[in-house]
């Protein structure tokens, strides 16, 4: 129980909260006028002026409620229990301060360990505390608490299943860097493979061939560099054990193999321009795995769908891909693990990649990577 309490207290805030959204500001929006609209008609209310200006003032501290969830929780509190005293612990209170059930949710699913202890034993003993001034019945002290306990755990969940998602992402990522990891040892391999080539041509022909050996030097120091910019690349990527049976790197001119026409489901046509041949290996997976994944997404989730176009075009710098499909309606929000693990790996490459719905109907996918394979 101990250690249960321990971890509790030094639990750490979740990282990187959203500081406020639209729904704050539309909460504030509704709140506001609310409780000016409470102050006016409800002639059962005591000291309506006094508490419609508290509650107006309240109300925006839920734009702080991630960022400083515990201070506001706080202020919030401390000001109705002044107010309270102020009017005598009269029985009557707005309806509109249920708004600070918010305030407690948030100091637990936002605040660290502490705060949330802090701002809960804040909440309990206010309530307890009311309870016995205004000799509440049994009914309403077990209810009041009831509501409380239920904002506490409803803070709990969220907080919880926000950290399960965190950890599933986290592996995702780790799993997509170890295939690009991979990846890159195969081509590094592939290098080295041409060094010795070359050097043992060398070492052959430089008795007779003096020239030949100086070619086959500059070749190797062509591969060299090639080599340490792979290995550049691997450093940047975290790397958990490695496959004894390693499968050779898919390619651009792969993705015709994912061309279907089919009856029962959306047919896959395939197309490729500029030239694709000279793709640095690294890209040409990226762009194959980032392809594949697209289109069986789209398979699954896009209703009504009858076709489903893959477009990669090459320049001189960089493979554009584009993934499309004309079914109806937009794809869920959360783009599934598969396709964060192919954002993972783009982002690892130097490239930029998007999903969203089209402007017309579907889903795209698209992707920028530089055709060099290392980052600008």
């Amino acid at each position: 129980m101990q250690d249960v309490l321990r971890s509790t207290w030094a639990e750490p805030r979740p990282q990187q909260p959203p500081a406020r959204v639209w729904r704050d500001w539309a909460l504030v929006g509704v709140l506001v006028p609310a409780a000016a609209l409470e102050a006016a008609l409800r002639t059962d209310l005591p000291w309506r002026p006094l508490w419609a200006v508290v509650v107006i003032a309240l109300v925006p501290t839920v734009l702080w409620r991630r960022t400083r969830p515990l201070l506001v929780l706080v202020v919030a509190f401390g000001v109705t229990g002044v107010v309270s005293l102020v009017t005598g612990h009269d029985r009557g209170e707005p309806y509109t301060t249920a708004f600070l059930l918010i305030l407690v949710y948030s100091v637990v699913r936002w605040g660290s360990g502490r705060e949330a202890v802090l701002g809960l034993g804040l909440t309990v003993g206010s309530a307890c505390l009311s309870a016995v001034v205004r000799d509440l019945a049994v009914a309403d002290v077990v209810g009041g608490l009831a509501v409380l306990l239920a904002a506490t755990a409803l803070g709990v969940a969220m907080r919880y299943r926000s950290r399960l998602r965190t950890r599933e992402l986290d592996r995702v990522k780790l799993l997509e860097r170890e295939r690009l990891a991979r990846d890159l040892h195969d081509t590094v391999a592939h290098h080295v493979s041409a060094i010795a080539v070359r050097a043992q041509a060398g070492l052959a022909t430089a008795a007779t061939r003096p020239d030949a050996a100086t070619d086959a030097l500059r070749l190797i120091e062509a591969e060299a560099s090639r080599a340490l910019t792979e290995m550049r690349a691997m450093v940047r990527v975290l790397r958990r054990g490695e496959s004894a049976d390693l499968a050779p790197n898919p390619r651009i001119a792969d993705l015709e193999q994912l061309a279907t026409s089919s009856r029962t489901g959306p047919s896959v046509e395939v197309g490729l321009t500029g030239d694709v041949d000279d793709v640095h290996p690294s890209i040409g997976a990226a762009v194959y795995r980032l392809a594949q994944e697209a289109v069986t997404n789209a398979r699954r989730h896009a209703r009504h769908a009858t076709r489903i176009e893959v477009r990669v075009a090459a320049d001189d710098t960089s493979v554009h891909l584009r993934v499309s499909d004309d079914g109806e309606g937009a794809a869920p929000s959360d783009p599934g693990f598969g396709l964060i693990g192919m954002f993972e790996r783009v982002d690892l490459l130097g490239g930029t990649c998007a999903a969203g719905p089209d402007r017309d109907r579907g889903w795209t996918v698209t992707a920028t990577l530089p055709r060099t394979g290392t980052p600008a």
